[in-house]
């Protein structure tokens, strides 16, 4: 029988690691690779391939088999890029496009209020201009416009001279727009990667690796890998056609900043491609060769270079704070400008509407919180959360569910409320539970009015009166799913350390597994028997605590936004007491020096 690799192998450990049969977040911990087989395969790849035992041992937690370390420790797009051409529907996108190239057509781009959304207009926009094309893009307002393509900004765009439209991000249901766009005369492309239903709207061309005839295997892929793919081909195309014989033919290359934002701020798996993605594009972004992104990451304070974490932590909720609360085009703006003084002006603007986004998000969150509690407390098996209020600012109900599901363990749906009874909601899942799926079947079965998305996250608009029956909906469909998921719930470790032996070095040494993100979860490590020195709050809601081990070694940590939950009563009310710590490695850059701290994520008392 072959070895599993999966992560239920690991689960199948006969005893809890370090005894922790419930830590204070109610989890047992397990050995990632406490199987005798997986402690085999890492064992053989340390010999055969020289690497630290440790690292090893990451890799094989996830999944890779010995053969493969070395091609998974150095993503390469050339090793990785299929042929653009085996996504439906991709050579008809590219025939259109080297049309509007070679005449210099108007091209109306059409974007999502979101990261994904705005690279993606960003990436679409910017390669079409270097070839000389008059191009507009058009980022819809959440509140007055909602999520996709419109009516009124479709005949707004065809009015302005536009007669191409490509969708970014969005349009694949959406059939009342574009057969409105079709009706004026456009020529509509979608380039998108959300969850389609069997009947498509009237196109072009729809690129979609999670349409259902698509056989491509890449429906991993954010909305800007999507478009890079498309790029790649039509460059291939206008290079056939000897279009660059008279100029410098566009670096695309240069644009893969822009590709690794997206994939990891979108929370699409980290596997195959977009590794490859993530790593040569934050090596270009590294560089500041764009003045935008160099902005943002001047006003988030970064001063040290970006990893992947940065990028879903600092600068995607800044670029997504204009599209919940303020001006929804000012990412796609900041993206594409090349004023240093114009990207430093927008990203200060983005930083401020993102503090205020943060002040708006606690207090909705803590009652949404507090809502919960009490529901859980009544029926502590419930499947899916959901709540609502005519309060909350619909920009924030995805952060509220977010939220939810990492405190709960549980998909989580959040809404605002209109004055008509009407609700518009976004959702967050857990692994293992198909939240757009869901959605869509809802939208299906008439329960809501439209709504689609990706497995593990969703959106929502709803009749009025409509709540119940979604619940309903929801709760039916996933609850077998959510309730295998929480029936394996475990906190994996990958290997234990002391405050000592949790160096830089160490640090540099399993990030060479990364990047880290959806479907390549971030190490992590235990601590064991270490005392808690010191512990307070932080910034917004988060623990800081100093942790010391038996031979007087000590170390940083940081639990964020755990203060008013289990994890951060534990670590506040803990000071003096020695407790069994588990967390991530990343490096603190100070003054020149580096030094290892640890994110808390979990905590259990000795013995």
């Amino acid at each position: 029988m072959p070895l599993s690799l999966s992560r239920e192998t690991a689960l199948d450990a006969p005893r809890p690691f370090l005894d922790v049969g419930a830590s204070v977040l109610g989890r047992p911990w397990r050995e990632r690779c406490g199987d005798p087989g997986l402690q085999a395969l890492a064992v053989t790849m340390t010999q055969a391939y020289g690497l630290p035992d440790l690292l090893s041992r990451v890799l094989v937690g996830r999944g890779i088999r010995p053969a493969e370390a070395e091609a998974y420790l150095s993503p390469r797009l050339r090793d990785l890029m299929p042929d653009p051409s085996v996504l439906v529907d991709m050579e008809a996108a590219v025939d259109r496009l080297a049309h509007a190239v070679r005449k210099r057509e108007q091209v109306a781009i059409f974007g999502d209020y979101d990261v994904d959304g705005a690279a993606s207009a960003a990436l679409l926009a910017e390669y079409l201009q270097a070839l000389g094309v008059p191009v507009r893009i058009h980022i819809p307002d959440r509140i007055t416009e909602g999520y996709g393509p419109n009516v009124g900004a479709v005949t707004a765009l065809r009015g302005e001279g536009a007669s191409l439209l490509v969708c970014v991000d969005c349009g694949t249901a959406g059939h009342e727009p574009l057969a409105a766009a079709a009706a004026l005369g456009f020529d509509v492309i979608v380039l998108d990667h959300h969850g389609a239903p069997e009947a498509l709207p009237p196109n072009r061309a729809l690129v979609n690796p999670n349409r259902l005839d698509d056989l491509s295997g890449l429906g991993h892929l954010c909305a800007a890998g999507v478009v890079f793919m498309t790029l790649v081909a039509l460059a291939r195309r206008l290079r056939e056609e000897g279009v660059f014989a008279a100029g410098a033919e566009p670096r695309l290359t240069d644009c893969l900043d822009l590709v690794a934002l997206a994939t990891v701020a979108d929370v699409v798996p980290l596997v195959g491609l977009n590794r490859a993605f993530v790593v040569q594009g934050l090596a270009v972004m590294r560089g500041r060769g764009r003045p935008g992104l160099a902005a943002l990451l001047d006003a988030a304070g970064l001063n040290e270079p970006p990893e992947a974490w940065h990028l879903g932590f600092l600068v995607g909720p800044r670029i997504n704070a204009g599209g919940r609360i303020g001006d929804a085009g000012l990412g796609a703006r900041l993206l594409t400008t090349s004023d240093p003084l114009d990207a430093r002006r927008i990203a200060e603007e983005l930083d401020r509407l993102n503090r205020e986004r943060q002040a708006i998000e606690a207090q909705a969150v803590a009652e949404a919180e507090a809502e919960m509690d009490g529901i859980l407390a009544r029926d502590p098996d419930r499947s899916v959360l959901m709540t609502a209020s005519a309060e909350w600012h619909p920009g924030i109900v995805g952060l509220i569910a977010a939220r939810l599901k990492e405190r709960f363990g549980r998909p989580a749906f959040a809404f605002s409320l209109k004055a008509d009874g009407s609700a518009v909601g976004s959702g967050r899942s857990v692994s293992g539970a198909d939240l757009g799926g869901a959605v869509r079947a809802a939208v299906e079965a008439g329960l809501a009015v439209k709504g689609g998305g990706h497995v593990m996250a969703a959106g929502v608009t709803l009749p009025p009166g409509g709540l119940a029956a979604f619940e309903d909906s929801l709760s039916h469909a996933l609850a077998e799913s959510v309730g295998r998921a929480r029936a394996a719930e475990a906190l994996l470790i990958d290997g234990t350390v002391s405050a000592g032996g949790a160096t830089a070095e160490l640090v540099r040494l399993i990030q060479r597994a990364g990047p880290f993100g959806q479907g390549a979860p971030e190490p992590v490590m235990a601590l064991p028997r270490h005392r808690i020195a010191d512990a307070g709050i932080v910034g917004n809601g988060h623990v800081r605590v100093r942790l010391v081990s038996g031979d007087g070694q000590a170390i940083g940590g940081i639990a964020f936004r755990a203060a008013q939950g289990p994890l951060g009563v534990a670590l506040l009310g803990g000071i003096g007491r020695s407790f069994h710590v588990a967390g991530t490695l990343s490096c603190d850059r100070w003054r020149g020096a580096e030094r290892a701290q640890i994110r808390v994520c979990d905590v259990a008392p000795c013995g």
